[in-house]
């Protein structure tokens, strides 16, 4: 059985000297936790792919660079001029000076700007991967580069170096008439590994004296369950929810014991919320993804279509040699209207989205019937569910 941390603390007289000893949670995993965590039922999420900890997360990292060795696919220098002058900057800071008004055309460099995500507790030394994307009017990156560029903040300190040669899924071909041909993105490419982290990110995760877990959607049931099922494995008062989106956790003060508590407590399963009742319609795209507990009230829907048709047959008119008269061209119209004939289907009391489809589908109705016929549903107020138009 897990001990709870005690937050008085145990006072020993000895003589003279004072023994003082703080009780701390005894971090063994429980029966349904960390590795031997028996499976969820049905519908149960593990703690680690719902929420995550308060000030453990990646950092934006961004930098500016260049990238030579390109085959003449590199930079118009005459239409981007900060890649002349950015290489200029670097060839003085490796001792090479240009006599003034000298600025090479060089179409085998180009300006690029290089972005990454660094991992949480990242450590000096590390190695991750950046993402190399063009910043003038280069045609491709393929078999480039890239020199050593510092990678910042958000804070305009340096953490990493980025440096490297670039992995370019895309290429162009373009022929002598100026016909061309592109495949994916060529202007981009990817460095595996191809940052070092000379900063490391301070994280609070160990000086602080609780944790908070931050759900990734928040709700209020989740939040609930989420706070009942940490208490029942760890003990009364464990975990105290603040919101419907943030549960505050006690927490091991010492360092190894936190992240064998942190371990047992991510893969602990749990039992989500039902999500809110929603359609979600894509005007542009035609897509409709209508959710699990979306229900009809009584209602009957018919659905049909008008379809005009007009026709344009002009007919010339050609007098003979000796008529005198001109050619004219007549104008003829066909119009004709027909209505498909649609059935009348019927949704009882609390329909599912099963019944739902089954029915759309038995009239035939395209993706754009079906966003007409919800929201005359929604405006009949028999659709409870939120239609969000995207």
């Amino acid at each position: 059985m897990n001990k709870l941390p005690c937050l008085t603390p145990l006072r020993i007289h000895a003589g003279v000297a004072t023994l003082t000893t703080l009780l701390l949670m005894l971090v063994t995993p429980p029966m349904n936790a960390g590795n031997n965590i028996v499976p969820g039922a049905p519908g149960q999420e593990r703690i680690k792919d719902l929420a995550t900890f308060a000030g453990v997360r990646d950092n934006q990292l961004i930098g500016y660079g260049l990238v030579v060795g390109l085959v003449e696919t590199g930079d118009r220098t005459t239409q981007t001029p900060f890649t002349i002058q950015s290489l200029k900057n670097m060839l003085g800071q490796l001792g090479v000076t240009l006599p003034p008004g000298v600025n090479p055309q060089l179409k085998n460099v180009a300006a690029v700007m290089v972005t990454a995500d660094l991992a949480p507790f990242a450590k000096t030394g590390q190695r991750f991967d950046v993402t190399v994307s063009s910043l003038g009017n280069a045609k491709s990156l393929r078999g480039g580069t890239l020199l050593m560029t510092p990678l910042k903040g958000a804070d305009g300190q340096v953490y990493a170096l980025a440096q490297g040669n670039l992995i370019v899924g895309g290429f162009g071909a373009q022929g002598k008439d100026g016909s061309s041909i592109t495949v994916n993105i060529p202007s981009v490419g990817r460095i595996p590994d191809g940052a070092t982290v000379e900063r490391e990110v301070p994280s609070p995760f160990a000086d602080t004296n609780g944790l908070v877990l931050n759900l990734n959607r928040p709700d209020f049931s989740t939040v609930n369950r989420l706070t009942e099922v940490i208490n029942n494995n760890f003990g009364a008062d464990v975990a105290r929810a603040i919101d419907g989106g943030s549960v505050r956790i006690r927490a091991p003060l010492d360092s190894s014991d936190r992240v064998a508590f942190v371990a047992a407590l991510e893969n602990l399963p749990v039992q989500p919320g039902m999500p809110a009742a929603r359609v979600v319609v894509n005007a542009r795209t035609g897509t409709i993804v209508i959710g699990g507990n979306v229900r009809v009230l009584p209602a009957a829907v018919t659905h049909g279509s008008l379809t005009v048709t007009i026709s344009e047959n002009p007919a010339v008119s050609q007098p003979n040699a000796f008529a005198g008269g001109q050619t004219a061209v007549t104008p003829q119209s066909d119009v004709a209207i027909a209505q498909d004939k649609n059935r009348m289907f019927l949704f009882d009391p609390g329909t599912s989205l099963d019944e739902i489809v089954q029915a759309v589908n038995k009239v035939g109705a395209a993706p754009g019937d079906l966003i007409a016929i919800l929201e005359a549903l929604r405006e009949a107020g028999a659709l409870r569910a939120e239609l969000v138009v995207i």
